[in-house]
Formats: C-alpha cells, sequence, structure tokens
C-alpha cells in the first residue's frame, strides 16, 4: 500500500487520530538525529498484528511529522514480514527506485523481509548508496496502547545523550577486557581487545549511517571465543516466539564463548527451546549458541516493558547477544540474533569500576 492507500488503511482501523498525536513527539527526530536538509525521505512500515499496530501507528506518525516540516517523504505499508520471508514488491520497487543519498524509516512488526536483488544486508545497501536511516524492529512486541513507552524513550535531549555514549565508547576502544558483575548472580568476562564500541546514540547524519530509534546503547563484538563466566538473565528475554519480561532469572553458563548451560524456569526453558530449534534449522548448528554482543544501556528515559528495541537501552541494564554478529563487525554467521537484558550491572573496564550514568 503506497501513501493514500496506507493513510485510509489507518483511518479504518482508527489510528489515523494517533499518528497525529505521535507525530507532534516525534519531529525533533528530524533535525536532531538525522540533520535533514532537502533530501526525500521514504516511510515503510507494515499492518502490524491484532492490537499490536505499533509499526504501522508510528510509520504514519513519521509520515505525518515529515509532511508538517514540508519535507519530500512517502508512505508504504505492507503485511508483517518473519525470517526467510521477503518483502512485497511495492517496497523493493521502492528501495531501488530511490535514488543515492536519501533517507530510509523502518518501523515494523518483525522484519523487513528479504530485498530480492538489492542485496542480502540492508545496511550493506544503505552504505553502498549512501542513504542513512533509523528502524524499529521486531514492534510486534507490543500492544498498540504501548506506543507511548516508545516515544518516551524518543523524546531527549540529544547534545548530552550523545556526549554519554561518546565518552562509553571511548571506554570500549581503547580497554582490553570488560568484567560485569551483579548482586543477582552475574560475574562475566569480555575481551574486546582490538574492538571498537559502536555507539547508537541516535547520530545519523552521515552518509550510509543510521540505527535503532529508540536510542541509547554502547556495544561491541567479542574478541574471537574470550568470553567467560556467568549471565544472571532478570530483564528481558529475546526467545523465537518473541521478547518476554524475566520473572523468574535465567542463569547461562558460559566458556570459551559459547553457552554451556541454561538453568531457571519457564523462561530458561523457553530459550533452551528456541536455541534447541535453531541448531535444528542452521547450516552451523553451533555459531547458534555462541556470544556475540556485550552492550550497556544509556537511555534515561527507556524503560523495561518487553520489547528488545526498548529493553536494551534502558540506563541501568546491560545485555548480551546469542547469535549472530556479522552485521555490525563480528565474525559470526547465525540464523539468530537474541538479546538477553539484565538489571544493574557493575562495570568494570581493566579492573577499574567506571559509574554509567
Amino acid at each position: 500500500m503506497e501513501t493514500v492507500e496506507s493513510l485510509n488503511w489507518l483511518r479504518q482501523n482508527n489510528l489515523y487520530s494517533e499518528a497525529e498525536r505521535v507525530s507532534l513527539s516525534i519531529k525533533k527526530v528530524f533535525s536532531s538525529c538525522l540533520g535533514i536538509k532537502d533530501e526525500k525521505i521514504l516511510v515503510i512500515g507494515d499492518t502490524g498484528l491484532e492490537n499490536k499496530n505499533v509499526a504501522a501507528v508510528m510509520s504514519g506518525a513519521y509520515y505525518l511529522a515529515a509532511k508538517q516540516l514540508n519535507l519530500d517523504s512517502k508512505l508504504i505499508f505492507q503485511k508483517p514480514k518473519s525470517r526467510g520471508e521477503e518483502a512485497e514488491e511495492q517496497i523493493i520497487s521502492s528501495l531501488s527506485q530511490l535514488k543515492e543519498g536519501n533517507v530510509i524509516i523502518l518501523n515494523m512488526s518483525d522484519k523487513l523481509g528479504s530485498m530480492g536483488d538489492l542485496g542480502k544486508s540492508f545496511r550493506k545497501w544503505i552504505k553502498k548508496k549512501n542513504h542513512r536511516f533509523v528502524s524499529a524492529m521486531s514492534l510486534g512486541d507490543l500492544e498498540t496502547e504501548k506506543i507511548n513507552t516508545i516515544v518516551g524513550a524518543m523524546d531527549i535531549s540529544y547534545k548530552p545523550f550523545q556526549a554519554s555514549h561518546e565518552r562509553l565508547k571511548k571506554l570500549f576502544d581503547e580497554s582490553d577486557e570488560i568484567r560485569i558483575t551483579t548482586d543477582a548472580g552475574t560475574d562475566l568476562t569480555y575481551n574486546i581487545k582490538g574492538i571498537e564500541g559502536i555507539s547508537a546514540d541516535g547520530n545519523y547524519t552521515l552518509p550510509g549511517s543510521g540505527g535503532n530509534l529508540p536510542a541509547g546503547e554502547v556495544y561491541a563484538p567479542p574478541n574471537g571465543k574470550r568470553v567467560e563466566g556467568k549471565v544472571v538473565i532478570d530483564g528481558s528475554s529475546r526467545v523465537q516466539k518473541g521478547t518476554i519480561l524475566v520473572n523468574d532469572p535465567i542463569t547461562l553458563k558460559i566458556g570459551e564463548g559459547n553457552i554451556l548451560s541454561i538453568e531457571g524456569g519457564k523462561e530458561a526453558k523457553a530459550l533452551q527451546e528456541t536455541l534447541d530449534w535453531a541448531a535444528s534449522q542452521a547450516k552451523n548448528p553451533g555459531s547458534v549458541r555462541r556470544i556475540c554482543e556485550l552492550g550497556i544501556g544509556l537511555n534515561p528515559k527507556a524503560q523495561l516493558i518487553g520489547a528488545t528495541i526498548v529493553d536494551d537501552k534502558v540506563l541501568g541494564t546491560a545485555h548480551i547477544g546469542i547469535g549472530s554478529n556479522y552485521w555490525f563487525g563480528g565474525t559470526i554467521y547465525a540464523i539468530i540474533h537474541l538479546d538477553q537484558v539484565f538489571k544493574n550491572p557493575k562495570v568494570y573496564f581493566d579492573g577499574k569500576l567506571v559509574d554509567i550514568s
């Protein structure tokens, strides 16, 4: 569905007024995060699931905000897509027709879908075309009524926010090892010698750049398999069926960068079943249990809500990723990437405790 049809779909499903309301709160994204001048803006969303239309409302809101700012914009919806499905032809066509050096905004209930002849990697295609992008994926975890938790985490003062990311990224870049402990029992060592941190600070002004909104984390792949210890997941857990808030903590024992055991209650069982399923589907089943990421949340307005796009940005949390990391500079190829969020970390860089605030 292109612009007119997409807007009519919002009206017919009683979501247009909500998109109008949200549009007033996200206008600052175009200046603070994207530094928009005269670029074209392509907004891509989907129609969501029953009572889970955050992707559609956010996409409509971005389009309406762009029109309020007199920006050249286009809105296009497709049906929700999951792993292994291809994006609809209108989406692929709109992307291929977009001239170099423009802006793409994605809000998806799960995934965009594969892009056919445009390539396997959206990020690589973005860099090749000198586009910029912002994205929010897996929004289908949230009921529509929780959209304010997304918008609230975007309503921040970006300059001091970005300065805090720069300070933390510098520690990542200059350190050989991170150790993280928690009162709940986490004690993990994570080698990052020679690895640069990645700052998801909402500054997507350079050609070829892009990332999540809400923003708010610094993260890095590990140096090979040099990850050892224990992580107690007591925030949220990404599994096959979505993101779940954790009531009964999940304990992961890790050796040489691999998950050796998973202990806990029903949440642990859901994660174990997800990894078993992934291994059964994978060409390289050993990769699905690899620790591929360590990230630290920095967004003071984000809350744990059971949606990874927000949960892993919460100030006062850290997270590990399980599975693939090739798309942000790592060496692991897997069919999954599952963030596991834990609360109240004490973070040591090369043995020195650092106040993350």
